[in-house]
């Protein structure tokens, strides 16, 4: 069997769509699943068991020798969450258990950590697990991250294969539930539809314009593809960045956007809120020296083909993955 926890979310039905394409069903899937509006993300998905979270736990340490793989995708992803016990017991020890388990018996794991590791990349982005302590996440949600990127790399047991994910800007179907946590792409889609504008933040830093601030964007169709490749090719084992390479503006995105929907853009700018403005990141961008490295070759899609197929494909028609 082949564990997929936040399986009803974002990243990880999409992944599921990707698993069940390769004729993979043997899934057993952990969430939370009493939120309704995320049930449509696996209602035609093909498993074999959904688990809660709270009873997974208890459930891997009985079955584990039936697992193959885990992909622990699930966590408390709010990056303005203030209750650290929160974020410890979600991010932080949920995932030490799971990384526990999987050493124990030889399962492969997978794990979601995050681009918000990197806080305002002062060290850089790159991928290199010997600057984990030099970190400095902006959000309590960065620093749960970090924490276990850190702890998991100073363990003597192990999982025989083991892959943590630094997720970047991803966006793409099936994130309609993430309220304000949902890309910049989604709410674009919405302003436009509803009143035809664009809002996007004004630089406060005179390196970049308006609507110049930067950001690594990956479409979620290559983060499952990157997922399926570390699943399934077993390369070096370690913590990996997963973004496009490419950093692009918000200015970009949001025509981009337009183009998409076939209308006339109409972007204004509004003020950086000023508590958020001193942390405000104006450059993000994966170096995936990394993972191409150990032989991944399938390119990257661009912004403006990404966000043609999302809008066009899933947004326009109300559509998942």
């Amino acid at each position: 069997m082949i564990v997929v926890t936040g399986a009803a979310g974002f990243i990880a039905s999409c992944l599921i769509s990707k698993l069940n394409s390769n004729n993979i069903t043997n899934l057993v899937l952990v969430d939370d699943f009493s939120f309704d509006i995320k049930q449509k993300n696996y209602a035609n998905k093909k498993y074999i068991q959904a688990i809660e979270r709270t009873e997974f736990l208890n459930w891997f340490e009985e079955n584990a020798k039936n697992v193959s793989a885990v992909f622990h995708i699930g966590a408390r992803t709010d990056t303005t969450e203030k209750n650290l016990d929160v974020l410890n017991a979600l991010n932080l020890n949920y995932t030490k258990t799971i990384w526990e388990i999987c050493s124990k018996h030889q399962i492969k794991l997978i794990y979601a950590s995050s681009a918000a590791t990197y806080g305002l990349g002062e060290n850089g982005y790159k991928d290199d697990e010997s600057i984990l302590d030099l970190l400095k996440p902006l959000n309590l949600y960065g620093e749960s991250k970090n924490n276990f990127d850190k702890w998991a790399v100073k363990q003597n047991d192990k999982p025989i294969h083991w892959y943590g994910l630094k997720f970047f800007n991803v966006y793409g179907p099936n994130e309609y539930h993430k309220g304000r946590m949902a890309s910049v792409i989604f709410h674009a889609y919405n302003q436009i539809k509803t009143n035809g504008i664009v809002k996007l933040f004004r630089s406060h830093n005179p390196n970049y314009k308006d609507g110049g601030q930067l950001r690594d964007f990956v479409y979620v169709k290559d983060v499952v593809d990157v997922l399926f490749f570390l699943y399934s090719k077993n390369p070096n084992n370690g913590i990996y960045n997963l973004g496009s390479g490419k950093a692009r503006s918000f200015y970009d995105l949001a025509l981009a956007t337009y183009i998409a929907m076939n209308q006339p853009p109409s972007i204004e700018f509004i003020d950086t809120p000023i508590d958020i403005r001193e942390k405000y990141q104006y450059f993000t961008e994966a170096d995936m020296s990394k993972l191409i490295h150990v032989g991944y070759k399938q390119p990257f899609t661009s912004l403006e083909e990404g966000v043609k197929d999302y809008v066009c494909n899933y947004l326009i028609p109300n559509k998942i993955l």
